[in-house]
């Protein structure tokens, strides 16, 4: 037997700790009223990691969908309702994140980034805020 890998993408795994992911739990818990499950989900995602690694920022998947949507089915469905949930989530989201605590440039322990070190992807949005600070 022989195996070929005809595509694939390095797995990603977050941190539900961080003050992102409490953002988020937050703004689930109001639109759905109850605190959400982390479920780990979502993983195999390739482009959440690829954008972590780019701008060294936590990333989050926000739900929006239902465990009965058949994603990437021949009968996936998606209902309106979570549509406009979604869009709920969203915007207590941006709130509750505006809300968490964390380095501004000028309090960040980091060295500040030198002209090459600007040129390389992502790394303008680590200027202002740092991974290892929040």
């Amino acid at each position: 037997m022989s195996v070929i890998l005809s595509h694939g993408a390095k797995a990603w795994l977050s941190n539900p700790t961080h003050p992102n992911y409490e953002a988020g739990a937050r703004a689930t818990e109001r639109v759905y009223g109850r605190r959400p499950d982390f479920t780990r989900e979502g993983g195999s995602i390739p482009i959440t990691s690829f954008i972590e690694d780019a701008t060294q920022m936590n990333v989050l998947l926000l739900p929006v969908g239902a465990s009965d949507d058949m994603a990437h089915s021949q009968n996936e469905k998606y209902n309106k309702s979570n549509l406009v949930n979604g869009i709920k989530v969203l915007g207590l989201y941006i709130h509750e994140l505006s809300k968490v605590k964390g380095p501004k440039p000028s309090s960040c322990r980091c060295e500040p980034l030198t002209e090459e070190e600007l040129m390389i992807p992502g790394a303008f949005m680590k200027g202002f805020r740092c991974k290892c600070e929040i």
